[in-house]
């Protein structure tokens, strides 16, 4: 500790240590701030990627379903459609569909 002696006694000179103690309080708490703020702009950005990703992939026209080949008999291609649908290749609605198709192509 500095000591300078004055008209009417001895004098402190700690404000300065004072500020500068502050501001380097300060400027820490700021960079934290910032810091923080860039991780989360940054985890926003990610998100709207995934968000814009799973859009896009909603948007997109669902795979055109296989017809079973012409040269098979109707009973034959309903035996393909079950076991596909038995192996979990097909879901119950596709399924459903395809079968619809062949009875309607059928007939």
């Amino acid at each position: 500790m500095v000591v300078r002696a004055r008209r009417g006694g001895f004098v402190r000179r700690r404000p300065l240590l004072r500020t500068a103690v502050i501001g380097g309080g300060a400027y820490m708490a700021g960079r934290a701030g910032a810091r923080r703020s860039a991780e989360q702009a940054q985890q926003e950005s990610s998100q709207d990627e995934r968000i814009n990703d799973l859009e896009q992939a909603q948007q997109a026209p669902p795979p055109a379903q296989q017809a079973p080949p012409a040269g098979d008999s109707m009973l034959d291609q309903l035996d393909k459609l079950t076991a596909l649908h038995g192996q979990g290749a097909l879901t119950d609605a596709e399924f459903s569909a395809a079968k619809a198709k062949l009875l309607a192509a059928g007939t």
